[in-house]
């Protein structure tokens, strides 16, 4: 499976924004707040008008580094946002956003989308009782995800089950501290997703 495997750090200062790829770090130790400028030698000192095809672009690359994914599969989400019913921006954020990986992120099990790619892969989390290593799996209304039984075997359940209670889940999810379960009550709204990118802008980029 194809993915980046490059410092997350340089997204950030690709995009000229903090994207929280690396969750807990990017509030204590992060590179942007010493190097906000973007990497490489040629990119320091240089102004010039930036078009508004780049502004969309960029718009672009911000969704997929958040959501780490690469632009084949970024690309299929944006077409089947477009065949559903509704407003079609919205739809891709709803598309990223029930991602498994994702919504074991959303649900405090990670503190970041790359470590609950990683934890998905790995076989520690299971959906409906059954283990999936899918990151990209969709996950639909009412589905359960915890950790698998490999998962809670692992040192990272003792440490996540002793911080549960800090976490926040936003209003389309439930959890269960207790169960170290959580479960999908409703499709995630944009101002619910609360993206770091205008999902309206990718929209104006691939129709052109």
């Amino acid at each position: 499976m194809a993915r980046y495997t490059d410092a997350v750090c340089r997204l950030c200062r690709r995009n000229g924004v903090k994207l929280y790829l690396k969750g807990d770090k990017c509030f204590t130790k992060c590179t942007f707040d010493k190097r906000p400028q973007p990497p490489g030698d040629a990119a320091r000192g240089r102004r010039r008008k930036v078009s508004d095809r780049a502004l969309q672009l960029r718009e672009k690359q911000k969704a997929k580094a958040v959501y780490m994914v690469l632009e084949k599969q970024f690309r299929h989400y944006y077409e089947e946002a477009q065949r559903r019913e509704g407003i079609t921006g919205e739809n891709l954020v709803r598309l990223l956003e029930m991602r498994l990986d994702n919504v074991v992120y959303r649900l405090g099990f990670a503190d970041s989308r790359n470590q609950a790619r990683q934890m998905v892969n790995h076989g520690l989390i299971a959906v409906n009782g059954r283990k999936l290593d899918i990151p990209s799996a969709q996950i639909r209304l009412t589905d359960q995800v915890s950790f698998s039984p490999r998962g809670q075997k692992s040192e990272l359940f003792t440490v996540v089950k002793d911080n549960i209670s800090r976490k926040q889940v936003p209003g389309w999810l439930s959890l269960d501290p207790g169960q170290m379960a959580g479960r999908v009550l409703a499709k995630p709204t944009l101002v619910e997703a609360e993206p770091l990118f205008s999902p309206n802008v990718i929209v104006e980029y691939y129709s052109r």
